[in-house]
């Protein structure tokens, strides 16, 4: 960026405890450095680790006040993770993952329908986990918000593979509560949220941002958060694949925006926020040196 601009729409990823962290103390850092107001946005696109971030700003929490209580995705252990999420989202994401460049932009809502089969045949492989959310629900429902216009969660139905955009007209009926706790619920980890009788899960399986269903207009101004960039060669061969699909994927939606006339500008973890981070992206150990990495990179931007 050349000189930051208040964004009218603002993107936020999916990442687990440390993509939460690093979102909210850029934002602090941001605020900081540039008087940007985070909570003064006209639209918050969230998904996984990104809609928590996301209901907190339109509950009007002032990233800085949560820097040090964020409230976490508890439950799932390390060596879980690191053994089967990221083959899981490799493999859902990995067929969007090839279909990179201005075509892939171009004909990305016609991709829907073989994007979710693909999700829905990857799904159907995975035990539901049998971790509970509630901890993370019982923070949101404390902020007690309700849908105004400017909130959008993405999420994904277990059964059908869809994408779900909670809060978009049309959307199927829950609480602001229930979407976060829905595009969290990491599968295979954490129980699927049920609602209306649909069972989801996290938003990530079908894209790190969901980029392409933020609400623009010609000249939105858009700033997206992509956490899962932070995921480096360095840190290993399985986390190789979502590093450069994340990135991918976001140069495609970005490209899909910016051809319906949005400015699109997208931060990934800088190299102290990536070092900080170390590829482990569920450990609350490494919280302090990813908080402290955000606010000086946001600071810096």
């Amino acid at each position: 960026m050349d000189r930051f601009q208040q964004p009218d729409v603002l993107v936020l990823g999916g990442g687990g405890i440390l993509g939460e962290a690093w979102m909210s103390s850029l934002l602090a850092g941001l605020a900081e450095g540039s008087g940007f107001d985070p909570q003064g946005c006209k639209a918050y696109l969230g998904t996984s680790a990104g809609s928590i971030v996301a209901a907190a700003l339109v509950a009007g929490v002032d990233p800085r006040s949560r820097l040090d209580e964020l409230p976490e995705q508890a439950g799932v252990p390390d060596e879980a993770v690191d053994a089967e999420a990221p083959r899981l989202l490799a493999r859902a994401l990995g067929q969007a993952g090839k279909a990179v460049g201005p075509l892939a932009a171009l004909t990305l809502p016609l991709m829907a329908p073989g994007g979710a089969l693909l999700r829905q045949q990857a799904l159907s492989r995975v035990t539901p986990g049998r971790q509970s959310l509630a901890q993370l629900r019982a923070v949101v429902e404390e902020w007690d918000i309700a849908w105004d216009g400017r909130l959008r969660i993405a999420a994904v139905d277990m059964d059908s593979g869809r994408r779900v955009m909670f809060g978009e007209p049309g959307a199927p009926d829950a609480s602001i509560a229930d979407a976060v706790e829905a595009s969290c619920a990491i599968p295979g980890f954490f129980r699927p949220i049920e609602i209306d009788g649909r069972r989801y899960v996290d938003g990530g399986v079908w894209s790190p941002t969901n980029m392409d269903r933020a609400p623009v207009e010609r000249g939105s101004r858009v700033l997206c958060l992509n956490p899962l960039a932070a995921l480096a060669p360095s840190n290993g061969q399985r986390y190789r694949a979502m590093g450069l699909l994340s990135r991918s994927l976001a140069a495609i939606e970005a490209t899909y925006l910016e051809r319906r006339g949005a400015h699109v500008e997208v931060v990934a973890p800088d190299a102290t926020a990536t070092a900080a981070m170390a590829g482990r992206l569920m450990d609350g150990r490494r919280r302090g040196a990813t908080l402290a990495a955000g606010l000086a990179q946001g600071r810096a931007l």
